[in-house]
């Protein structure tokens, strides 16, 4: 990086810029663990000799702050795919249940707008469509971060809400539907070849709040590609053509799980796991009444604390999720 011309070409300087910052993370947190075990080493003599008790709850913190590097530690050597580095490109998609479970689409959003905000990962809104009533009809969030795509990608699949709803009112218990898909963001390591004649590429006028520019020019933009049926697209800009970058950004990464997923046969491809966003198909239950509980059916994790989870603290699936598929490899 102290090489004269190093910032001539912005990309490469940005991704070694990347890689550096990595680097220094994972020794960051080797010192943390080596520190802790010194200290904890030291807190022990001390005890053997002589009773403590404030000291002793010293201690007892230090054990359970190097436990939680550990434990962090241990999730990440469990990521181990290429691609599981990544940022992760999010989206959510109402199912089942009408007005309810475009609430329910929005709530997910919030949920993981919030864990990614705990992660200390960046979070953009690419592509937010409002329901007709309440909630969304969709969402795409990009989310920046190290290890974004190989933690989210266990969020993958139909999410189950149980609740008494706000929109009925006669007060009655519902369930509803939403579905999750998560895809590594596409970069310059990835090659992916588009080629133009396969695309159609459509503009028109963003929606929700924005001023008078939402309402009078056709900055959104939406992209299919034609052989596939694959459709991005983004509004989250004022610049039509920063929304067109982005949703190619999407489109493309996509296509690249697609493609990756054609190639590995020991992964369902993502049509197949796209499955009927209804009854009997959810990787996990949000109950809110008559009980509170939450419950992944992939590794029967579970908690009581629906609030927790609802304010993003979904980490506990996610390492049960990552630990449960590296028994199964």
């Amino acid at each position: 990086m102290s090489n004269t011309g190093f910032w001539d070409d912005q990309e490469r300087a940005r991704k070694i810029s990347e890689d550096l910052s990595s680097l220094k993370e994972d020794i960051d947190t080797a010192k943390k663990i080596t520190q802790s075990q010194e200290e904890l080493e030291a807190f022990l003599a001390i005890l053997q000799e002589e009773k403590d008790n404030e000291l002793e709850a010293e201690a007892e913190k230090k054990l359970a702050q190097t436990k939680k590097y550990l434990d962090k530690l241990e999730t990440q050597l469990l990521l181990s795919d290429p691609y599981d580095k990544k940022n992760a490109i999010l989206e959510i998609h109402p199912g089942a249940g009408g007005t309810e479970s475009h609430d329910w689409a929005e709530m997910l959003l919030r949920m993981y707008v919030r864990w990614a905000e705990n992660q200390n990962f960046q979070v953009e809104l690419m592509d937010k469509q409002p329901g007709d009533v309440a909630g969304i009809s969709s969402a795409t969030l990009e989310i920046k971060g190290k290890y974004a795509y190989g933690y989210l990608k266990s969020e993958i699949g139909i999410h189950r809400l149980v609740r008494i709803s706000p929109f009925d009112a006669n007060k009655r218990r519902h369930t509803s539907f939403a579905s999750v898909f998560v895809y590594p963001e596409a970069d310059d390591t990835i090659e992916i070849e588009i080629n133009e004649n396969d695309l159609r590429i459509d503009t028109f006028r963003a929606s929700g709040a924005g001023g008078q520019h939402v309402n009078k020019v056709s900055s959104a933009v939406r992209i299919t590609h034609i052989p596939t049926g694959i459709v991005a697209q983004c509004q989250s800009e004022r610049s039509q053509l920063h929304n067109k970058d982005n949703a190619m950004k999407v489109l493309k990464s996509r296509l690249h799980q697609m493609y990756k997923e054609e190639q590995d046969k020991k992964r369902q491809k993502i049509e197949n796991e796209k499955k009927s966003i209804e009854w009997g198909n959810q990787i996990r239950s949000y109950v809110f009444q008559p009980y509170s509980m939450v419950k992944d059916h992939r590794t029967d994790e579970q908690t009581g604390n629906v609030q927790a989870v609802m304010d993003g603290n979904i980490d506990q699936f996610i390492d049960a999720f990552l630990k449960n598929r590296s028994l199964k490899k």
